[in-house]
């Protein structure tokens, strides 16, 4: 591979840093949005409200948060055994794309989509697991 060409994988991961940026982003402007700027911008020590949007948003963050460590560990492992493309390619842009989904379908309540969607997710996941022990 060319020193100067992002494999795909890393490619999706760095698009990843800005989908966990704008899971951060969401959840950050609807608890602003509940408790006002003044709020986010303080030290956070008195009682918070929370509508069902921001506790929704928290739950997708935390959930994103619990697949994404392997997620970048797959997409290392794969640039770093030379195994990108391919399968692992594949699952990580199905990953990708599942969370992309994710996030809208859990901000919105949408019931038992939002479980396809995971485990849409989950088998991107898995796709990649099988490229890097293959």
């Amino acid at each position: 591979m060319d020193a100067g060409i992002l494999s795909a994988e890393i490619t999706w991961l760095a698009w990843s840093v800005i989908l966990l940026l704008a899971h951060i982003f969401a959840q950050a402007m609807s608890l602003s949005n509940d408790n006002g700027v003044s709020y986010n911008a303080g030290a956070r020590d008195k009682p918070v409200r929370t509508s069902a949007m921001t506790e929704r948003l928290t739950r997708a963050l935390r959930n994103f948060l619990e697949t994404y460590a392997a997620f970048v560990a797959l997409a290392l492992a794969l640039q770093v055994t030379g195994k990108s493309g391919g399968l692992g390619a594949t699952g990580a842009a199905i990953w990708f794309c599942a969370r992309v989904a994710y996030l809208p379908a859990y901000a919105f309540g949408v019931p038992y989509l939002r479980s396809v969607i995971w485990s849409v997710s989950l088998f991107g996941l898995l796709l990649m697991l099988y490229r890097l022990l293959e």
